[in-house]
């Protein structure tokens, strides 16, 4: 999720572009102040445009007065739990084997150097492996703030606002790992082993499925299953089960084998009930891709059973404790210049320059700048790597094939109210509501958004294919709507009651890929057939499809690569050179 697992999900490609602005109301109403820029580490988080593509991003908001954050003492009161044991699974084993192969692998003679596009997750991912490996990245953004689908800005009142809503779970190995080898790992606030969703037809009300933690997988989740007796029926949960074994029995093969079915279509040929759908998977299906079961894969859907099933702590979520660019993306630039490397903002590709016999040659910046290098990485969202395809490779079937790729549109939403909730929980909330995925009160979960006295929700708007065009007073009056159902005691669509002090609207119109039936044959392994060029991206060839630790796997897979092929690429050196004194 990008959020939960793509909440984030899962989130920024083509999405946040243009300046962020917030509108305040009142007498002294303007049409938009400049959202101030705040340094961190010689990066400003203040605006943002996403590389290679000219849709806007929407950021504006109301606001009330509100006192700055600066200065303000916190008094964290959020209870948090101990990380959990992830080190034995064999899933966290194989991660940690293949990060430090990059560390013991032999120091290059010529260390190379790779031109990476794009500093999202999996660029960084890209450049901190390669540079473990010895070897000398340019990882290069189009923006001016890290992260891509987690970036994050901060407003004029010191409050940050993110692309989407991110959860960090135990079954994501290359995640964790990652933390560990930044050092890091005290940043992920880890919540109850639950998973907890809005109950629809009791407004206010919740339904858990809590894992007990003296048991081992999978007997912990089935045991949380067969607990809740608020959501399915003994009869329904029966028929899931017995629709479940062949994926239990059949292996990844038989997982794969269903990426041709819609979860909707997959359950109805198994003989599981529409309500099983529609009590669980509605809820499930949003918060991994933001699309409904009618058009998700159904491979999407049994990897994540997989993987919350077959590990202990599998589904267990933790939240990271402040903003992504500063307390995540940071600590990995950090790590990329202390061997070497180098990270640049604001150095949008404007064209991928190509030699005679159509390799890369260098990329050319919107500023005129020639970025030539070794080999070349394209760690940028698949649609922004097909808005910049040389002609000449459009027809190659391996680039061909990404026509099917497309990003989903996702609206990530951000609320301050005047009042502290107290129908909310220290955890991520499956809303099941038809416009609404997941939220989280911040104000709780995360150390640097806590605040005593009131109360900031971070809410997931999807599906959003018929709202990202409309005006964010239209999306936050429905959101509205939906939260005087979640906290009916609370919250009024007429601001009767809570009262909204400001809020963020984020629009992502091209955020993960839309994981359709017929996607998997389509998506790419990180070597590409032109010598030298190279893919990153949760779109491409791995097993954990759109999400963060996708994110992070592929560009490892990605780094990996480059490193076997560096005898083919040190004996390009000298051709290149002399074609460079010829022209």
């Amino acid at each position: 999720m990008t959020g939960c697992a793509c909440v984030s999900a899962a989130s920024s490609s083509l999405s946040s572009i243009g300046r962020s602005r917030i509108r305040r109301r009142g007498p002294a109403a303007g049409r938009g102040a400049l959202v101030g820029t705040s340094p961190a580490s010689g990066f400003a988080f203040g605006r943002g445009e996403s590389m290679g593509a000219s849709v806007r991003i929407s950021v504006e908001g109301q606001a009330r007065s509100r006192p700055k954050r600066e200065g303000r003492a916190l008094k964290v009161v959020c209870i948090d739990y101990p990380r959990p044991e992830l080190e034995n699974t064999v899933n966290f084993l194989e991660a940690a084997q293949l990060s430090a192969s990059f560390r013991s692998a032999a120091r290059p003679a010529k260390p190379l150097k790779v031109v990476i596009a794009g500093a999202g997750l999996a660029g960084l991912s890209t450049a901190k492996y390669l540079a473990d490996a010895g070897h000398q990245p340019l990882l290069l953004e189009a923006r001016d703030v890290l992260g891509g689908k987690v970036a994050a800005w901060k407003d004029a009142d010191g409050d940050w606002y993110e692309t989407g809503l991110h959860i960090f779970f135990g079954a994501y190995p290359n995640v964790q790992n990652l933390f560990g080898e930044l050092g890091i790992e005290d940043r992920l606030q880890w919540k109850e082993h639950s998973m907890i969703f809005a109950m629809p037809n009791k407004p206010g009300e919740f339904s858990r499925f809590d894992f007990p933690e003296v048991l081992p997988a999978p007997f912990n989740g089935i045991l949380a299953i067969l607990r809740n007796n608020e959501m399915l029926t003994w009869p329904e949960k029966i028929k899931f089960a017995i629709g479940l074994l062949p994926a239990m029995l059949g292996g990844q093969a038989y997982v794969e084998a269903q990426d041709s079915f819609t979860v909707q279509e997959w359950m109805r040929k198994q003989g599981v009930p529409d309500r099983v759908t529609k009590e669980v998977f509605i809820a499930m299906s949003k918060a991994l891709n933001f699309v409904n079961p009618d058009e998700l894969s159904m491979q999407v859907i049994l990897i994540a059973l997989n993987r919350f099933l077959q590990e202990k702590h599998g589904s267990k979520m933790a939240f990271l404790d402040g903003n992504p660019p500063e307390r995540l993306c940071m600590p990995i630039v950090d790590h990329i210049r202390s061997l070497g490397g180098e990270v640049r903002l604001n150095s949008r590709i404007r064209r991928i320059e190509l030699n005679a016999d159509g390799t890369v040659k260098s990329f050319i910046l919107n500023d005129g700048d020639v970025i030539g290098g070794d080999a070349f990485v394209f760690a940028t969202p698949v649609d922004i790597l097909k808005l910049l395809l040389p002609e000449s490779w459009k027809e190659i079937p391996y680039f061909k094939k990404l026509e099917k790729l497309v990003g989903v549109p996702v609206i990530n939403i951000h609320i301050w109210f005047d009042r502290k909730l107290n129908n909310t929980y220290d955890h991520l909330l499956f809303s099941r509501s038809p416009l609404l995925s997941v939220y989280a009160d911040m104000s709780v979960t995360c150390k640097e958004y806590y605040s005593p006295n009131q109360s900031m929700l971070e809410l997931v708007f999807a599906p959003a294919e018929e709202w990202i065009s409309r005006s964010d007073e239209e999306i936050i009056d429905a959101t509205m709507k939906e939260l005087s159902k979640l906290f009916p005691d609370e919250i009024a669509a007429d601001q009767s009651k809570a009262k909204i002090l400001k809020y963020h609207v984020v629009k992502t119109p091209r955020s993960v890929y839309k994981t359709v039936p017929d996607c998997e044959p389509c998506r790419p392994l990180q070597k590409s057939p032109i010598q030298g060029f190279y893919l990153a991206g949760d779109y491409t060839k791995q097993k954990y499809l759109a999400s963060m630790e996708g994110a992070i796997l592929s560009g490892k897979l990605c780094a990996q690569a480059i490193v076997k092929d560096y005898e083919p690429l040190i004996a390009r050196i000298p051709k290149q050179f002399a074609e460079a004194s010829i022209s």
